[in-house]
């Protein structure tokens, strides 16, 4: 995996979000947004800040789990690099694999093996996608996670475009998207990296204490002068009856 450039935390959130802003959470005020998200200029801290709290909306949880070392790097996917590039396990994932989460093996279950129902219907999604991509250039992010460029990295998100490139070819892979890598040798503790205990205890313990957070309080008190303060909220207690209940619901659907 060759770097190509750092870059900044806040050009990450900017093409992070830029590819969430089409859902269900930003239609009450997509209008009101769209240039901040569109068109980011990510030399403006205010306008940073407010794209972070946007995309915490949706993916606060999933940002979370990053070490605070972690650094970001525009990075070029090379030949090799399709050994040690894997899925998350998510669950419609976990339908398609065997035992392997290498975006190669799931690539080669896709076209080998017959898939029923809406397995059957996801996958024939991938492959409407992967017919476009063969034709027409796509200069979206895709976002991969790892301990260093040359330990096993995971998509953290972009699991679909990267499975509908590598379906045509490893050529279309390698030519359609910028990639940005997040790099820190605390990786492992995040459970979007490697699912473990200790990594599955972190995540529950993240989510018990943002139980009360309200991302779009975030998002208003940031288009309001700067004296406005919120009051601090009282940090949740995790019980291990609400550790338990969220690890059996990671475990049956994936993390929300």
């Amino acid at each position: 995996m060759k770097k190509l450039r750092r870059v900044t935390e806040a050009e990450v959130i900017a093409e992070f979000l830029k590819n969430e802003f089409y859902q269900e959470e930003f239609h009450q005020d997509r209008e009101r947004f769209e240039e901040l998200v569109l068109a980011a200029e990510i030399t403006d801290e205010a306008a940073n800040a407010l794209r972070r709290a946007l995309l915490f909306r949706r993916r606060g949880h999933m940002w979370r789990e990053l070490p605070a070392d972690t650094q970001w790097w525009e990075v070029q996917v090379e030949a090799q690099d399709l050994e040690r590039l894997r899925v998350f396990p998510r669950a419609q994932w976990r339908r398609i694999a065997d035992g392997s989460f290498l975006l190669k093996d799931i690539v080669k279950r896709i076209k080998t093996k017959p898939f029923h129902g809406r397995t059957r219907a996801f996958i024939s999604k991938i492959q409407a996608l992967s017919y476009h991509l063969r034709n027409h250039d796509d200069a979206s992010a895709v976002l991969l996670i790892g301990m260093d460029d040359e330990e096993p990295v995971t998509v953290l998100e972009g699991n679909h475009r990267l499975t509908a490139a590598l379906l045509a070819s490893p050529q279309v892979l390698q030519e359609r998207f910028r990639v940005f890598c997040g790099m820190s040798p605390c990786m492992s503790q995040s459970c979007w990296y490697q699912t473990s205990i200790p990594s599955l205890w972190r995540y529950a313990r993240n989510r018990v204490r943002n139980l009360f957070y309200d991302p779009d309080a975030d998002v208003q008190a940031l288009m309001k002068p700067a004296s406005d303060e919120a009051e601090p909220v009282a940090e949740p207690v995790l019980t291990p009856l609400a550790a338990t209940k969220i690890f059996s619901r990671f475990k049956a659907n994936g993390p929300q």
